[in-house]
């Protein structure tokens, strides 16, 4: 058990930040590659200035997604990214203001993204780890 558990120690933060990022950049590069239809969809929810908050919401997925998976400015990033979500969560997974039909859905929503938050409050808590671009600069 000793042995698993150094193992994590090593290995474990770097496949934590890889799996953590897998969904902000891909999230990301389809606002980027989807510009117009996402632009589009936010404002049909009502959302002021979809366009710059698009722009916004790109830089934090994509760039706090690619810094997650490169271990660069980890701390930085997972806080951007946490802040983020706050917003996106209750304004995109209002699971208390839909159709019962689509409800549960968007609750199971709601909950992957608080789960998500507490990734990020353990990245800002422990960093990148052993195997990322910030330890190689310490």
């Amino acid at each position: 058990m000793d042995k698993l558990c150094e193992a994590v120690k090593q290995y474990g933060p770097l496949v934590g930040r890889i799996l953590l990022s897998l969904m902000f950049i891909i999230s990301g590069w389809g606002k980027i590659t989807g510009f117009a239809g996402t632009a589009g969809y936010m404002a049909s929810v009502g959302m002021p200035f979809p366009q710059l908050l698009l722009v916004g919401a790109i830089v934090v997925e994509f760039g706090g997604g690619l810094m997650l998976l490169f271990g660069w400015k980890v701390r930085l990033a997972a806080l951007a990214i946490f802040l983020f979500i706050i917003p996106a969560t209750l304004v995109f997974h209002n699971f208390w203001a839909v159709d019962p039909a689509q409800a549960q859905g968007q609750m199971i929503h709601f909950m992957k993204n608080l789960t998500i938050m507490g990734g990020m409050l353990y990245v800002m808590a422990f960093g990148a780890g052993p195997l990322s671009l910030d330890a190689r600069k310490s």
